[in-house]
């Protein structure tokens, strides 16, 4: 992809967080050839204007740009992509094999026949990268310096399974980066991998290690881009790191766990855990901080348009973060966009995942901790078959609107967990949506932040004492915080704890 404006390519330089998070409901599957599917606008102005939850303080909800605006934006290419392994892994002369490969458009519409193609499709755009640069420069899969400091899982096959390697040009091999597989796809420890989960790469770590060399001035400028929010007075996160080096920004990155991701709209002080797509099909609300309403296939395709580019166009109060000045929004031939048939493609791939096959039986332990849920109402909020009410909760410091009670699912308590991620980012809210139970056995670390890597660590009443050392995100600039809020559990005895853990695992 060639360099569209100075701030992308400093912005791909660090390799910016943007990973995006997608979903939808499909219908049956089809199998009669050229079964032509109904592929819905995208982009709608009176429907955009109303698909995000306001933010906690509403001067700051985006404006977003018109669909005229949008839809002068080019299609991105989607090339087909080859596998990258790990160090030691990678059979002889494999890259002198990449090189002799022909450039090939990996979508492409007039092939697809049923919706078994389409979906099949689908995969490919959440493969694809967004950007490209040499292997060398992006990570240093090769470098065994890189490798021992990043410690990435490597599947069953050798390779790793979140990047891929594109032939645009004959003879010429780019790393592709932040493909929505890049944040969405997680190895087990027996390397089998799970593609849609909670993802284990440790990208923020990689990060790291290359804002350790970078201009100071450039990092502040991409992080302006990232997290700025001028609206937010007093503890605005970026005032931290208008204060910093690049090294110094660098070193708290690389102590960032895989799974969580301060990704843009959010904050490196206030990151989030990065969520689990299998079931997403489901869900009302998107995000952790129930941002975007999710009603059918289409505010799928919405998300994702949205997350990979689009809302960085958008007017936060005059913000505008894709902006060479933060104000002035670019030419729009200058950026680059997903259409709709591949935004289609991806929503049903992304409906179409199932989790993996659960190795925890419901025996009697499990058996007596569903006693437990039951007994201690945990169905109130996290409702069966779903394990999710799908509501909304606020936080503490956060007035309900009398708008928001009419417009939106909201319960009426707040959990006590920290708010600062919903009150002073970009993404904030002031509420936090009730995340599903399933296939918990699988993912962590937990919390809307990750401050925990296992529920055995959530279900620890050490992580309210201020002395407690976090087994997942500690937070910037700390070694021991209280993880507080949603003390539901914590004061059962310790037997019916494990097998309240138990049962959860089953789900």
């Amino acid at each position: 992809m060639r360099c569209r404006t100075e701030k992308l390519s400093l912005i791909t330089f660090l390799l910016m967080i943007a990973c995006a998070i997608f979903t939808d409901r499909s219908s049956a599957q089809k199998t009669i050839d050229n079964w032509k599917p109904d592929i819905p606008k995208t982009w709608v102005d009176t429907e955009i204007a109303e698909l995000e939850v306001p933010l906690a303080n509403p001067i700051g909800s985006p404006k977003h740009i018109s669909a005229d605006y949008y839809y002068r934006i080019p299609i991105r290419k989607i090339y087909k992509s080859y596998p990258v392994y790990a160090l030691g892994k990678e059979l002889p002369g494999y890259m002198d094999w990449l090189k002799q490969q022909e450039p090939e458009i990996a979508f492409d519409p007039a092939r697809l026949k049923t919706e078994a193609d389409w979906t099949k499709a689908g995969e490919l755009v959440f493969d694809a990268p967004l950007i490209f640069g040499s292997p060398e420069a992006l990570y240093g899969v090769h470098n065994p310096e890189w490798v021992r400091a990043v410690g990435a899982a490597q599947a069953k096959d050798g390779t790793l399974p979140y990047l891929r390697y594109v032939i645009r040009e004959k003879g010429k091999v780019e790393m592709g980066d932040l493909a929505c597989a890049l944040c969405h796809t997680r190895v087990m420890p027996d390397g089998s991998v799970i593609k849609g989960a909670q993802g284990n790469f440790p990208f923020i770590r990689a990060v790291g290690l290359g804002l350790k060399h970078a201009p100071d001035e450039v990092m502040r400028n991409v992080g302006e881009s990232l997290y700025g929010a001028p609206w937010l007075k007093g503890d605005n996160p970026m005032e931290r790191i208008r204060r910093q080096t690049a090294a110094e920004v660098g070193a708290e990155s690389a102590e960032m766990p895989p799974g969580v991701i301060p990704r843009h709209r959010t904050s490196p002080v206030y990151p989030v855990q990065v969520p689990d797509l299998i079931g997403v099909k489901d869900r009302k609300y998107l995000d952790r901080t129930g941002l975007q309403l999710h009603r059918s296939l289409v505010d799928i395709m919405r998300y994702a348009a949205l997350n990979q580019g689009g809302d960085a166009l958008a007017s936060f109060d005059g913000f505008i973060p894709a902006a060479q000045d933060f104000h002035l929004r670019p030419d729009p031939s200058t950026q680059e966009r997903y259409s709709d048939e591949q935004l289609y493609a991806l929503a049903l791939y992304l409906y179409s995942l199932k989790p993996p096959p659960n190795p925890n039986k419901f025996d009697a332990l499990a058996q007596r901790g569903q006693k437990v849920f039951q007994q201690q109402g945990c169905a109130r909020c996290h409702t069966p078959p779903l394990y999710t009410s799908n509501k909304l909760t606020p936080v503490d410091g956060f007035s309900v609107p009398e708008e928001h009670k009419r417009k939106y699912d909201i319960l009426p308590m707040s959990v006590g967990t920290n708010p600062n991620l919903t009150l002073k980012t970009r993404r904030g809210t002031g509420y936090y949506k009730v995340p599903s139970l399933k296939g918990v056995w699988y993912r962590g670390p937990f919390e809307h932040n990750g401050s925990v890597a296992t529920l055995e660590d959530w279900f620890d009443p050490k992580r309210l004492r201020d002395d407690y050392v976090p087994t997942g995100f500690k937070g910037i600039g700390s070694k021991t915080r209280a993880v507080k809020g949603h003390e539901f559990g914590l004061q059962l005895p310790a037997e019916d704890r494990r097998a309240l853990i138990a049962f959860l695992k089953t789900l």
